[in-house]
């Protein structure tokens, strides 16, 4: 007997497996399914799971992110990757996390039954083999959590110590004598999210290095760092915890804000380390960054690192998002000010930029001319004000999306074509997938993917870009009220649609309309 587990988040994809898989083993095998990756790691954590077919693509814990826990669950585990995306770079990293087969959609029969028969054949050799220091390993993984926990509970939350460090740092296997608290916050957690998010957090700190890490106290995460003997000096220990902070502000998201103690190696200081980090966590900027103890200045986050925005910026004009450019081209602007220096390497920057925006265009509209783009180096070489050469710039990335949009609108996939026109017209009305779906005439799960293609973005996230712009429009021409303006886009929580708004524009709706 066998059991198996689907993990996706489309309903029609599990179903399609379980047909497959039902018809042509079904006295052989139990089959579980999961919409998500953490009800994945629940059922593994509750049932004896043989086999596994995982969906990339899944919101809160990733398919990756997942496969990497069940790896520390249930290491012999057999895991087949299903997703639509058939990009290398997610193949790859898929086989270096032990994957057994990396197959794309729409799923094909045969290969189906053939890869359940070479799995079934992978567990029947695996059984027997190791198990009970397999199966206390499992134990151990599974309580490693709580341990944490009652190791911030009771050392650091109670503020005394009421339990010896050394007990836990051994029974961790942690041997470094140097040691620091930080202390994270990080941004849209809601109770809905959280333990996907403290998850997350938890499999990417502990691929870089050993964390103990506590639950969540609200929106803040409290973190042990046992300092790896390499790092000892402050300067290198300071560049370590900048690389760790990007990671995080890239697969967790941006905005987080971290706050860092002094590097210690006395465990009688450990609530003064943990109260030192909590204090730096108040100099760090609301929209996110990493400040060490006894230091003012703030590392930006991963969001206003120049070369991101101008990745950024590049996705953007392919989509014919002009909204989007701007609104990030004004961020980009201001920090590549801020980054140069003096106004030679600024000009330089944003020769380098148009030419690849430009270039960009081209690759879209294979016909498009502007001559402003032959007479760039001239207009740069002569132009000495800022502020005239951001308004250039500016009408020049306008141009081109103005190109690229005409070209996508005559090659717009109807369907598209019409929920697009149906969403700009009903911004303030339900705009779920369900109804979506339904004014298209097709199943949820095709417009899903029909429109990511597309758009190159999730309906969620056209959807709430939409109402955020034409929220930023209201704002800037009439004088609604912020609570007529959040009904008129859609939203029936002033307070949600205001941190939706920061979040996207860096400033509150009031702050906003004062400016």
């Amino acid at each position: 007997m066998y059991n198996i587990l689907i993990t996706d988040d489309e309903q029609i994809a599990i179903d399609s497996l379980k047909f497959i898989i039902s018809k042509n083993f079904d006295s052989n095998v139990t089959l579980f399914t999961a919409q998500s990756g953490t009800d994945a790691l629940q059922i593994i954590n509750q049932e004896k799971i043989d086999i596994v077919f995982m969906d990339i693509n899944m919101p809160g814990l990733t398919g990756l992110d997942t496969v990497s826990c069940i790896n520390k669950l249930r290491p012999e585990t057999v895991i087949i990757i299903i997703s639509a995306f058939d990009r290398f770079q997610y193949a790859q990293e898929a086989m270096n996390l032990g994957v057994f087969k990396y197959i794309t959609k729409p799923v094909n029969r045969n290969v189906i039954i053939q890869t359940v028969r070479e799995s079934m054949n992978i567990v029947d050799n695996r059984r027997g083999q190791h198990f009970d220091e397999d199966a206390l390993q499992r134990k151990m993984d599974m309580f490693s959590p709580m341990i944490e926990n009652d190791f911030m509970y009771s050392v650091i939350f109670n503020g005394e110590m009421n339990s010896d460090l050394s007990s836990y740092l051994e029974y961790f296997n942690i041997e470094n004598p140097l040691w620091c608290f930080f202390t994270m916050e990080i941004p849209r957690v809601t109770k809905s999210n959280q333990q996907d998010t403290y998850m997350n957090v938890r499999s990417v700190l502990n691929e870089q290095h050993r964390f103990l890490v506590s639950s969540f106290v609200i929106n803040r995460i409290a973190v042990f760092f046992p300092v790896p003997e390499a790092y000892s000096d402050y300067q290198e220990f300071q560049q370590e915890m900048k690389r760790i902070y990007h990671i995080l502000s890239n697969k967790i998201g941006s905005g987080i804000r971290i706050g860092v103690s002094r590097i210690e190696n006395d465990k009688n200081k450990i609530i003064q380390s943990y109260n030192d980090s909590l204090l730096t966590l108040n100099k760090v900027p609301a929209d996110g960054g990493i400040v060490f103890f006894g230091e003012e200045d703030a590392i930006r986050t991963l969001n206003a690192n120049p070369a991101e925005i101008e990745k950024k910026i590049y996705n953007r004009i392919k989509i014919a998002d002009f909204p989007g450019v701007r609104s990030l081209f004004d961020e980009y602007f201001a920090e590549l000010e801020s980054a140069c220096g003096n106004q030679t390497k600024l000009k330089s920057a944003l020769i380098e930029f148009l030419v690849n925006a430009k270039n960009i265009t081209y690759e879209a509209v294979s016909s498009y001319t502007n001559s402003k783009f032959d007479d760039l180096f001239s207009f740069f070489a002569a132009e000495d004000n800022n502020s005239a050469l951001k308004d250039f710039v500016s009408q020049l990335l306008s141009d081109c999306v103005n190109a690229i949009s005409s070209v996508k609108k005559q090659k717009e996939n109807p369907i598209i074509e019409k929920v697009c026109s149906y969403i700009d017209d009903n911004l303030d009305k339900d705009l779920s997938l369900d109804v979506l779906a339904n004014v298209a005439d097709v199943s949820t799960f095709y417009l899903s993917k029909l429109f990511k293609e597309e758009k190159s973005e999730s309906i969620v996230n056209f959807v709430t870009n939409k109402r955020l712009e034409r929220a930023r429009q209201l704002l800037s021409e009439t004088k609604y009220s912020i609570k007529e303006i959040t009904a008129f886009t859609g939203y029936n929580d002033q307070n949600y649609f205001s941190r939706l708004f920061k979040n996207k524009f860096g400033i509150s709706p009031s702050e906003f309309r004062n400016n």
